[in-house]
């Protein structure tokens, strides 16, 4: 897990801080980068109808979980996720095991999602188009040479913030609104 990334395991309450508290007054909804598979049938999770139909999951509600492919186990971790009543949603790596039409139709629901709803979507990928697409802001993390240690930047625009990133991997290429 990306721990010296970011903590959105600490946000959503699984993992505590030094002093093992945890002060945040929003009902947060968490879908982890690794998924935990359990011997149950997906139609077992509560699912909302409306979301289950934007992706595709109808056909497995019947298969056990932990006989999903990886995209199907990915889609289904997305869906339960999305399926809370949330302020806020985390996702780590949501764009891992689907092909590209999977990606751009979860970019165009995770858009109209928060904006439909008024509700704040947090998204760690390593796609990033993806990035591109859902977002409205991004926030850098960066290495120093041959050291542990990670920054992150402030609030970016997303023109600024894919600049800063570009640049910080060797990318000459400047993106322009």
């Amino acid at each position: 897990m990306k721990k010296e990334y970011c903590r959105l395991c600490f946000l959503a309450g699984v993992e505590t801080s030094d002093n093992n508290e945890v002060d945040v007054d929003l009902k947060i909804s968490y879908k982890p980068q690794y998924i935990s598979v359990k011997n149950a049938k997906v139609k077992q999770l509560n699912l909302k109808n409306e979301i289950i139909e934007k992706f595709s999951v109808m056909a497995l509600m019947e298969k056990n979980i932990d006989e999903l492919s990886g995209g199907e186990l990915q889609k289904v971790a997305i869906v339960d996720c999305i399926s809370k009543d949330a302020d806020i949603y985390l996702l780590d790596e949501p764009s891992a095991y689907l092909d590209v039409e999977e990606r751009l139709n979860l970019a165009k629901f995770l858009r109209s999602f928060a904006g439909e709803n008024e509700k704040g979507i947090f998204v760690v990928d390593q796609d990033i188009l993806f990035i591109d697409y859902i977002s409205d802001a991004l926030i850098v993390f960066e290495r120093e040479k041959d050291i542990v240690k990670r920054h992150a930047s402030s609030v970016l625009s997303v023109r600024d913030g894919m600049n800063k990133f570009l640049k910080s991997v060797g990318i000459t290429f400047r993106r322009e609104s």
